[in-house]
């Protein structure tokens, strides 16, 4: 059996990182679905929970092929900087934007991107995680 181009092996790895599924067989999720199954709470704190308590925690492996997700104390810190290199270029990009299409005065600026670059981070680090783990798993992949 021939070998897979290196380009699909690219795109097939980036493409699952896009969907939040292990990078080596596409089956896992690589965060878990919240379980809704405490009917004592109110709604609202159920929400809280499941949004801050599940949103940031990640499967330690798959479940389909065994790939361990975190392989080391520390793997993840690439994956800050993966989130660094999407939210500056966007947050100065679109300052610079503003700043010459719109003339927005620089404090302005500062009240619009400042919220963003506190909360794009948040929302985006499932995928930097994602990203880092395909990008890293190309690089050294795990027999």
């Amino acid at each position: 059996m021939p070998s897979e181009a290196p380009a699909g092996r690219i795109a097939r790895a980036l493409g699952r990182a896009v969907r939040l599924r292990c990078p080596r067989c596409g089956q896992t999720p690589l965060f878990p679905r919240c379980e809704l199954g405490d009917a004592g709470r109110s709604r609202v704190a159920t929400r809280a929970v499941r949004w801050f308590g599940h949103w940031f925690r990640m499967r330690p492996a798959c479940a389909f092929c065994g790939l361990r997700f975190e392989r080391a104390q520390g793997y993840f810190v690439g994956a800050i900087y993966v989130n660094y290199a999407v939210t500056t270029p966007i947050a100065v990009g679109g300052a610079l934007v503003l700043w010459r299409v719109a003339g927005l005065d620089p404090v302005w600026q500062l009240a619009l991107w400042g919220p963003f670059v506190v909360v794009f981070p948040l929302w985006f680090f499932r995928w930097s995680r994602s990203l880092w783990l395909a990008v890293e798993l190309l690089a050294n992949p795990e027999p």
